[in-house]
């Protein structure tokens, strides 16, 4: 018997525990008996407890276990919708999917409208009567998972591979979310500045209210340390910009104190590939600094897992409680927000390393922690882009109005350019972004040209003193190994020796022609042409005037100009003299035509 002190609830724990007790006896004599004996047993439980012949048969099946089966079908597994019928109904459904996953076309629709076009017909054969009978909705759903192509399935979370990081400060994820449920407008007469956004006056189809409060919209940005799990969050006003993430990339590489220990420079920014992420500042940023940023795929926000988890935790354990803490501010509201943070990462035990999240992050060793320049340096480097400079015959270059020392930059060239940028740990340096063979930037430190108070470096060479040649560069090393190769020789005393003796280029077995004169070209055949019937063009020229004439004369007969002959010339041309005519007038002057004597009559009379 039960105390009749005991409460009413303990009571009926107490009588359910003793019913089940005597059931589990009544199972063990009922298996124990022989035939005819159970009738009894029944009986008297059934006396005992109060309880009908069938409560009592029920309440033992629960509480016993039945091994045998019921026997399976011949036909089970087996379906009168083909696989093709199959994948056009899951289609069709599929088409009708939103973004949501809500599917807007039912089952029913689908078949019927698919059954309507003749596409798909879906029967089975009536056994008892041998006729086609159309496949009820519930087979086809059955089909369709039995086939694994159910929507339900399809949209099921592909398989992906799990992502690990080396230690600490490795790789960070950073993700901007829109605080959906608060709005910060400071009040006059209000204790509290954040206003929550009710859904009946803020809701997507009333736009208006929406825009008259975008610039007071709270949007926060989380960075979570992806080894250690470290939760960093801070808050910002108006919307996700290249300006809003810097700042806060900025602020939580800082090292801040206390228990708010995530600080350094990561070695990987891992983020969305939204534009804000991939703007030229963020970029600029991350390049300065050493950082390598990754934006992983569009549609992949699995990627970046860690940090969408963390804005869950976010909602659910600091800004659930915002509606009962009255905020004035944006700062008021950062500064819970860091304790917050503190508190839960150093409490929050991690469920992958089974550590809290800041007590895993103090596994950093000293060369993994890299500190971040001061806030002022990072915003400069922020807003910077690197820039091309062309190196000077001193092998130097000119930034920002300093000149820096690039001869030991890897691969420099003189009058090519380079990109330059600020170096943030070193006010007296600057950083040359170069290209390595794996295809990765590096920067290379480059100090600056420091100068006497007569403008000339330290490191110039004085004047009968010393005489310091520049290191070669890349270029005059492959300039003095090509002149070895021309000149035939192994070093450059004799290169240059054998350009002094005038020696032919590669010993004189370079022949430029070889290929002209080895060319063995077919007989080609002549071909019939047509001869031009178009007549030239007369040319008339004006003759030349006597004196004119005589120079020219004059100078092809020399002595044999007399005046003589300048009056037989005016005689035999009296309109001037044609160029064409020249050349005749001196074969004349050099072979005179004989002279013709008179002829007399000589004898008698004529008679």
């Amino acid at each position: 018997m039960l105390p009749p002190n005991l409460s009413a609830s303990r009571r009926a724990t107490e009588m359910s525990a003793v019913i089940t007790e005597r059931l589990v006896a009544v199972a063990q004599a009922v298996r124990a008996a022989g035939h005819g004996g159970k009738s009894a047993i029944y009986a008297s439980a059934c006396s005992e407890l109060g309880l009908s012949r069938a409560t009592l048969h029920r309440k033992l099946k629960e509480l016993t276990v039945t091994t045998k089966s019921r026997k399976r079908r011949a036909d089970a597994g087996q379906s009168g919708l083909t696989r093709d019928e199959a994948l056009l109904i899951s289609g069709t459904l599929m088409e009708t999917l939103r973004n949501t996953g809500k599917r807007l076309y039912s089952l029913t629709d689908a078949v019927d409208g698919l059954r309507a076009n003749g596409l798909i017909r879906a029967e089975r054969i009536d056994r008892a009567t041998g006729e086609l009978v159309p496949l009820s909705d519930s087979a086809i759903q059955r089909a369709l998972r039995a086939y694994n192509v159910h929507p339900d399935q399809l949209m099921a979370p592909a398989p992906h591979s799990e992502l690990a990081s080396l230690h600490p400060n490795h790789v960070w994820q950073i993700d901007a979310s829109l605080c959906v449920l608060y709005y910060l407008k400071p009040q006059a007469n209000s204790s509290s500045g954040l206003q929550v956004m009710p859904r009946d006056e803020f809701y997507k189809n009333k736009p208006r209210n929406m825009h008259r409060i975008m610039a007071d919209r709270v949007w926060s940005y989380e960075i979570t340390d992806h080894t250690s799990g470290w939760i960093y969050v801070e808050y910002v006003m108006g919307a996700e910009s290249g300006e809003n993430l810097c700042n806060v990339l900025i602020n939580a590489m800082q090292e801040r104190g206390g228990a708010d220990l995530l600080h350094g420079i990561p070695a990987i920014l891992y983020m969305d590939p939204g534009s804000a992420n991939t703007s030229a500042m963020a970029l600029n940023l991350c390049k300065s600094l050493g950082i390598e940023a990754i934006a992983h795929a569009p549609g992949n926000a699995r990627a970046t897992g860690q940090v969408e988890n963390a804005r869950n935790i976010i909602e659910r354990k600091f800004e659930s409680g915002l509606k009962f803490r009255p905020v004035a501010d944006l700062a008021e509201l950062n500064a819970l927000a860091a304790q917050w943070r503190a508190v839960f990462n150093a409490s929050s035990v991690h469920r992958r390393h089974g550590k809290n999240r800041s007590a895993m992050w103090l596994t950093i060793t000293q060369d993994q922690l890299i500190k971040a320049p001061s806030i002022a340096v990072c915003r400069e480097l922020a807003v910077s882009e690197p820039q091309e400079r062309k190196v000077t015959p001193k092998l130097r270059i000119s930034f920002q109005g300093v000149e820096y020392d690039v001869s030991r930059v890897p691969g420099v060239m003189v009058a090519e350019k380079v990109l330059v940028t600020r170096n943030p740990w070193r006010d007296d340096a600057a950083q040359v972004v170069t290209v390595n063979a794996e295809g990765r930037e590096v920067f290379n430190v480059v100090p600056k040209v420091v100068k006497d108070e007569f403008g000339f470096a330290d490191t110039a060479a004085l004047i009968g003193t010393r005489y310091n040649a520049p290191a070669d560069t890349s270029a005059q090393h492959d300039r003095k190994a090509i002149e070895q190769i021309m000149t035939g020789t192994n070093s450059v005393a004799d290169a240059e020796a054998q350009r002094k003796v005038k020696a032919l280029p590669l010993g004189g077995n370079y022949n430029p022609y070889k290929a002209t004169e080895d060319a063995n070209l077919p007989a080609f055949m002549p071909r019939r042409g047509t001869e031009h019937q178009l007549t030239g063009p007369i040319v008339e020229l004006p003759p030349l005037s006597h004196v004119a004439a005589a120079k020219l004369i004059k100078a092809k007969v020399g002595n044999l100009w007399t005046p003589e002959t300048m009056a037989q010339l005016k005689a035999d041309y009296p309109e001037g003299v044609l160029e064409q005519q020249l050349d005749a007038i001196v074969e004349r002057i050099h072979n005179p035509a004989p002279q013709r004597t008179g002829l007399r009559l000589v004898g008698g009379d004529a008679c």
